[in-house]
């Protein structure tokens, strides 16, 4: 488990990131802080995670926001 000490999304996977921003912002304010169609146009769960793991841009933009926003430091 402490393979990666310093990797504060190890363990995590997409699905657990996007559905816990989700929770904490909704679709309007995760499309307010990242603006990829798949918050804004009939948004899901399923179709987020559909194109986040074919854009690494919009991934990294993701993982991002959630380190800023569950980060304990």
């Amino acid at each position: 488990m402490n393979q990666q000490p310093n990797n504060p999304l190890h363990g995590l996977t997409l699905e657990k990131i996007v559905t816990q921003l989700h929770e904490r912002y909704g679709w309007d304010g995760l499309y307010y802080r990242i603006k990829v169609n798949c918050f804004n146009n009939d948004p899901s769960i399923k179709s987020s995670l559909k194109f986040l793991r074919k854009t690494q841009w919009a991934r990294d933009k993701v993982e991002q926001l959630y380190i800023q926003t569950f980060s304990d430091k």
